[in-house]
């Protein structure tokens, strides 16, 4: 027998061999007899490793207990590496877990193990009957090239994307000014390798001319993070360069960790990483070499404490903003279907945050040249370069 979490659980898919078929689909993916409205509770599996506070928050909002039904109905298709990454996708899933709470929705989640599963996933919750998905939500860049043919498959279905855009008029499209963030980050950089360092089990040694970055896989996008990285780290200081590796993956912590600790036997005191869960293993390397790295996308001092005495801060991206917002547009019925959305510092799209266990050793200087900054991008006075 089947009990009530089971049905709310949602299975990985191992391959796409073993997905469900698309003929007849009720419930969207991983349709498991369930009658496919249940709203999940962090179906990465309930180990509680991505550090979110909605992994076992199920409240019944999906109608099952009798209720009145849900104001919409929501699937959500993550990027590759799946929840528990403590960084993208987990911060997409507050956003939903959000909307549940206080908007009322229901949802359910697809974790697509590669990019090849995109496109199914996509349609499966476009055919879905039981429910009807009032909104598609695809999380990460990778998702835009299936999207683009599905969301003509089918024009009377909504869907959002974060990370890239897609010209349809039933896709709304959510950006981000990753660069702004990362100059900020790289900007602290620069300022606290220049100079003798110690916080947590991390140091810094004032003659050191290199920091790094670790990207997950190659791309424009990716690539905008670099960009803003490298002009902060040069704002800070002309003599401080950038060591780059991308390791063309977003879920391999071994690279990230090999890649780190090259870094850091070359010199570099602190590594940024924007490659999801192979960012992992940058976390892992700083602190087999007693030096720092930077987070990204959530505050991962809070959902890798493992790591918070090397975390000296955290480039955060509020996909849950994006996720939230055009879910509050589809229940008020004003979801800007065919429309570009950029999220920047002035709307707290994208923000630098310092470490929780380090934050306060920072020096105050830094952070106030930090605060400056951020102050004068929002200004027009500073601009960041979003490209290579």
């Amino acid at each position: 027998m089947v009990s009530d979490l089971d049905r709310r659980r949602f299975v990985k898919a191992a391959s796409a061999a073993g997905l469900i078929g698309l003929a007849g689909c009720s419930g969207g993916p991983g349709d498991d007899g369930s009658d496919g409205n249940d709203s999940t509770d962090g179906s990465d599996g309930s180990d509680g490793s991505d550090g979110s506070d909605g992994s076992d928050g199920d409240d019944g909002s999906d109608g099952d207990d009798g209720g009145s039904d849900p104001a919409a109905n929501i699937g959500m298709v993550y990027a590759t590496g799946g929840l528990g990454d403590g960084s993208f996708n987990d911060q997409a899933q507050q956003g939903v877990i959000q909307a549940e709470e206080e908007l009322g929705i229901s949802f359910r989640e697809a974790q697509p193990d590669e990019v090849a599963q995109f496109g199914t996933f996509q349609q499966q919750f476009a055919e879905s009957t039981d429910p009807d998905y009032d909104l598609v939500s695809c999380i990460g860049f990778l998702q835009a090239d299936s999207l683009s043919d599905t969301a003509e498959s089918y024009p009377d279905q909504d869907f959002m994307i974060v990370d890239s855009v897609v010209e349809a008029d039933n896709v709304a499209s959510y950006t981000f000014q990753e660069h702004v963030g990362s100059y900020l980050g790289g900007l602290m950089a620069s300022l606290l390798t220049t100079r003798d360092f110690s916080a947590g089990a991390g140091s810094t040694s004032g003659d050191s001319t290199n920091v790094g970055f670790v990207g997950g896989v190659e791309s424009d996008l990716i690539q905008k993070f670099q960009a803003g990285f490298e002009a902060g780290v040069k704002a800070g200081s002309e003599d401080v360069d950038v060591s780059v590796n991308y390791t063309g993956s977003f879920n391999d912590p071994a690279a990230g960790r090999e890649a780190a600790t090259a870094m850091y036997n070359s010199g570099a005191d602190i590594v940024y990483h924007a490659s999801g869960n192979t960012g992992t293993g940058v976390f892992q390397a700083a602190q087999e070499q007693g030096k720092f790295a930077i987070g990204v996308d959530r505050d991962q001092s809070v959902t890798r404490p493992d790591y918070a005495d090397v975390i000296l801060g955290s480039m955060v991206k509020r996909v849950d903003t994006a996720v939230y917002n055009a879910i509050d547009a589809t229940v008020n019925d004003e979801f800007p279907g065919g429309s570009i959305v950029s999220l920047g510092p002035d709307s707290n799209g994208v923000e630098f945050v310092y470490g929780d266990q380090l934050g306060s050793e920072i020096p105050q200087e830094v952070k106030d040249q930090v605060a400056t900054a951020r102050e004068e991008i929002i200004a027009g006075d500073i601009s960041v370069p979003s490209e290579v």
